[in-house]
């Protein structure tokens, strides 16, 4: 008789994709309760005329279909745009200690936000409040702050370039840099780590590129789950005969097959297409040595190819020509063992020479990553090792290659080439004084670790949250939430109630803010915003629902009155004038960073325009005008790591979720059905640990703990096809035991993606 396996885990053989993805979308209409409104929304998701998809950054492809949606894209639209409303009845009936105790799904899945709310403490409840007191209540609390630098202003990546650059114009002629960023958390180590080895924090690719390439890989990403729109794209390339080669600790249902909902043979058949042509299931934290590990063969086989009067197997031209710094690289590779490489990647030596194959065979070769790159304590040196892999053959600035990193929010890549930095450079300080006559602070602002430290260490007394769910996103709640509880102000600007609301300030308050697919209308009539892909495509997005509320204001129509509180008539800024049209925020956008010439005439070509990305054309705008390789030295990122008693977790998203925001409690391609409450492990950990499928487990961090902190209890083991020494668990959960400063030193980013902790049987 087979074991019987834990509550709500059972085996999901079906593609990824298909009839599942259709039934899905079917399921989400009907329980957003916007069944007929729904569809008709759908259809104008990622067209012309319409609204951007407010989940991931994939770009929209020339429009050859009626849908250009995903299946976990409907879930992010009906969530935004459904019937459901948390209005003055559910904080009358709820105070914000019994809110508190629902789960995340249930705050979110309460509804649209109706009205601007104000907390009042002694009844413990949100209460309605006008919105001109709110602004003025906001104005007084900020100018009661003895020094600007004691105000965090954190923004999400889903906030339009038109809203992303008033609030950094706000906040600069506030005087602060003060920018603690969705970015900070995901893929900081890309716009930190490329600007070093290739003048620029952005991908190379465009995506007709992959038209044309050889081979892809993969590091890090899953996309059926977080990009889902790039599987048409895997799909198309594995048709073609292109291989396709993953690396990552799980085996992902989408990566490895895929029904295309859009392909009638398919869903007639219910067939499916492989996409990975070679999965290498690496260690958790192992990618840096799998990375030194192809260049090693690389090497190798380039030194013997010229032994036997070859002309080598780099590019030595590119190589010449357009970089520095290769034999510093070179010696540090060729003093990595063999020994070290198996042990840390996890992979035996033959598989690392197989890929490394593939990628020699390959004329154009793209390498795709996500955040299982880059949200570890080494993501700056694995970013950097991509480049440089890619260096080898030249595989930078050519059509069919180059590197892409895929971002996750539609336009966290736009926030930050708008002006979300902590860190404004000279260009952005000299367009600031050009276009509105002040030059703002050149001091390094707060990035979100640091944001968090000030606010837990009481330096800090405001924060304003333009969007998102900080406190759950960030790590280690424990020191997180109750910092949060000791501001003065704290203000949400939010579509929708999270938990980061319910910790209230002195002074709290949330604004409800239009989201990506309601019209907005102001002074000269209804508006539409524009956002930048992961490919540096700027569009333009305009809703057209009818709002949920009245009561409603746009985020830049938010942000421009409480920068009218603020600062009055500082420097002159006709706030009304830029919200009443906002062709005039691009203007002056545009004035600021000359990339944006002709703004308004571009983003209203259909399709919109590529922002310049200089090293898509071999132009390289580092000091010395070259790209860079660059060392990663060693291979261990945390030496907790090789703590015998330790394995090492990496976070990751269910299928239902789309970052902190939890669809629902299904995660159907990993067979988790109705809870979240799980970890993944390998057999033999399990039985090491004295452990079997089903057991209660406690999680303990290793980093910055002691035996009573960062842990969480009672979680049960699931066994799982995934390598020994590797662990995972689902995020925001398990945050808890990531400590806050378990970080990249080079980044800030939080080491999510590789946690060292031990794991045993529950006591409790």
């Amino acid at each position: 008789m087979k074991d019987q396996r834990p509550e709500g885990i059972e085996q999901y053989d079906q593609p990824a994709g298909g009839w599942g993805a259709l039934k899905a979308v079917a399921k989400t209409l009907a329980h957003q309760q916007v069944v007929a409104q729904g569809t008709m929304t759908l259809l104008k998701a990622n067209q012309p005329e319409g609204f951007d998809c407010p989940g991931c950054a994939w770009p929209d492809p020339k429009h050859t279909s009626s849908f250009e949606f995903c299946e976990n894209g409907a879930k992010a639209i009906t969530w935004e745009s459904t019937a459901k409303r948390s209005g003055p009845d559910l904080f009358e009936n709820n105070t914000v200690s019994e809110l508190w105790t629902w789960s995340d799904h249930q705050l979110e899945d309460a509804g649209r936000l109706t009205m601007p709310l104000h907390y009042n403490t002694d009844r413990d409840r949100y209460e309605p409040i006008e919105w001109d007191a709110a602004f003025k209540l906001i104005g007084e609390e900020l100018n009661k702050l003895d020094d600007p630098n004691k105000a965090e202003f954190y923004t999400s990546g889903r906030a339009s370039n038109e809203a992303a650059f008033l609030y950094q114009l706000f906040v600069r002629a506030f005087g602060t840099n003060n920018f603690p960023d969705c970015s900070n958390m995901c893929h900081e180590a890309t716009s930190v780590g490329l600007p070093m080895s290739i003048g620029v924090g952005k991908g190379t690719v465009t995506l007709e590129d992959f038209d044309f390439a050889d081979a892809i890989f993969s590091f890090g990403h899953n996309p059926g789950t977080n990009h889902p729109r790039m599987m048409t794209t895997l799909h198309n390339a594995s048709r073609r005969g292109v291989p396709i080669v993953v690396f990552n600790p799980l085996k992902e249902r989408a990566l490895e097959r895929f029904a295309a909902p859009q392909d009638p043979i398919e869903m007639a058949t219910l067939s499916s297409t492989p996409i990975a042509s070679a999965y290498h299931q690496v260690r958790t934290g192992g990618d840096l040595a799998v990375l030194k590990g192809m260049m090693k063969v690389i090497f190798e086989r380039d030194a013997a190819d010229l032994d036997h009067g070859g002309a080598g197997l780099l590019d030595r031209a590119f190589i010449e020509e357009h970089t520095d710094g290769l034999e510093a690289v070179r010696a540090d590779v060729e003093a990595t063992s063999w020994d070290q490489i198996v042990t840390v990647g996890g992979l035996s030596r033959e598989a690392i020479e197989s890929a490394a194959s593939v990628y020699l065979t390959a004329k154009n070769v793209i390498i795709c990553y996500g955040m299982g790159i880059t949200q570890h304590a080494n993501g700056t040196g694995n970013v950097q090792q991509i480049a440089n892999l890619l260096m080898l053959r030249g595989n930078l600035g050519r059509q069919g290659a180059g590197i892409a990193p895929i971002r996750g929010h539609s336009n966290v890549q736009g926030d930050r080439t708008v002006g979300i930095t902590e860190i404004p450079n000279k260009a952005l300080l000299d367009g600031m004084e050009r276009a509105f006559g002040f030059r703002p602070s050149g001091e390094k602002g707060h990035n979100a670790v640091e944001a968090i430290e000030a606010i837990i260490a009481g330096e800090s007394k405001a924060l304003i949250c333009l969007g998102g769910n900080l406190a759950v996103a960030m790590s280690d709640p424990e020191a997180t939430f109750p910092g949060m509880r000791k501001l003065d102000l704290a203000v949400h600007i939010a579509t929708k109630l999270n938990r980061s609301h319910l910790l209230t300030a002195k002074t709290s308050l949330i604004l409800p803010c239009l989201g990506r697919t309601d019209l907005d209308t102001q002074a000269s009539g209804p508006q539409s915003v524009t956002v930048e892909d992961s490919m540096s495509m700027v569009h333009a997005s305009r809703g057209f629902l009818k709002p949920p509320s009245e009561e409603l204001k746009s985020e830049p129509a938010i942000i421009a009155n409480i920068a009218k509180a603020t600062l009055g008539d500082r420097y002159g800024i006709d706030w009304d004038g830029l919200i009443a049209n906002y062709d005039r925020v691009r203007d002056k956008i545009e004035e600021v960073f000359p990339d944006f010439h002709e703004f308004n005439k571009r983003v209203r070509i259909r399709g919109g325009f590529r922002l310049d990305v200089a090293a898509s054309f071999r132009r390289w705008n580092t000091p010395k005008g070259k790209a860079n390789f660059l060392v990663a030295p060693g291979l261990d990122e945390d030496p907790l790591i090789r703590n015998p008693e330790a394995l090492v977790l990496t976070t990751i998203r269910s299928h239902d979720q789309y970052n902190t925001t939890v669809y629902g409690l299904d995660d159907r391609y990993r067979g988790v059905f109705g809870r979240r409450d799980v970890i993944f492990m390998n057999r033999d950990d399990l039985a090491g640990r004295g452990l079997k499928d089903g057991d209660l487990i406690d999680i303990r961090g290793l980093v910055g703990s002691d035996e009573t902190s960062h842990r969480v209890s009672r979680f049960t083991a699931v066994e799982y096809n995934i390598p020994r020494g590797s662990i995972a668990g689902y995020y925001p959960e398990m945050n808890a035991v990531v400590s806050l400063r378990h970080y990249d030193r080079l980044s800030g980013t939080p080491s999510y993606k590789g946690v060292p902790v031990t794991v045993a049987a529950s006591q409790s």
